[in-house]
């Protein structure tokens, strides 16, 4: 009793016999030529000496038949809908950006000493790091990245520099092309102390 041994395609792994079924029939009927000619005479021979065009027309339109249509349209409608959900995506973030409004806070520290604490900036998508590094050099003044009450990033100037602030917050939304943002400044007082009677 002799084992049989069976060729698998190099291209779609199946029995050379059930390439035509697959999408890659043509580089299969390469493969098997180039790797087992004897097996390929056997099952292409005659089909070859009659037209090798022929052979080639009928899996060609086999390919682009009713099936190959449908999955081109099935792709085109699921590339529409992509393409709706990007802008519509695009348009929401836009009024976001658009609705919300940057807060500048004014804090008296002490009688003559303020600070800035500038919030609402993590909407334009604005390195806060590299904010407070800007500010510190242009207004040789103190400045770092802190949370805020509602957990959300804040930059602190030291200084009462509040237009100098606000007019550098406009210009750089400008660049990023949202000149209808709000920038609005709060002055916020010091609570002062209940005097104790002697």
């Amino acid at each position: 009793m002799s084992l049989q041994q069976v060729v698998y395609c190099g291209v779609c792994s199946l029995p050379p016999e059930y390439c035509e079924f697959t999408g890659k029939f043509k580089r299969c009927k390469v493969w098997l030529q180039e790797s087992h000619q004897d097996l390929y005479t056997k099952l292409y021979g005659d089909v070859e000496a009659e037209g090798e065009g022929e052979v080639a027309d009928v899996t060609g339109k086999l390919a682009k038949s009713s099936i190959g249509e449908a999955r081109e349209e099935e792709l085109e409608k699921k590339l529409q809908k992509l393409q709706a959900k990007e802008e519509s995506k695009e348009q929401r973030e836009l009024a976001k950006k658009l609705s919300s409004k940057v807060v500048i806070r004014r804090e008296a520290r002490t009688k003559k000493k303020c600070m800035i604490a500038i919030s609402g900036l993590e909407v334009f998508e604005i390195d806060m790091k590299k904010l407070a590094k800007t500010f510190a050099s242009k207004f040789a003044t103190g400045c770092s990245v802190s949370k805020n009450i509602e957990k959300k990033e804040e930059v602190i100037v030291q200084g009462d520099i509040a237009d100098g602030v606000e007019a550098y917050i406009h210009a750089l939304l400008e660049e990023k092309g949202l000149k209808d943002v709000k920038v609005e400044q709060i002055e916020t007082k010091k609570k002062k102390r209940p005097t104790q009677p002697l």
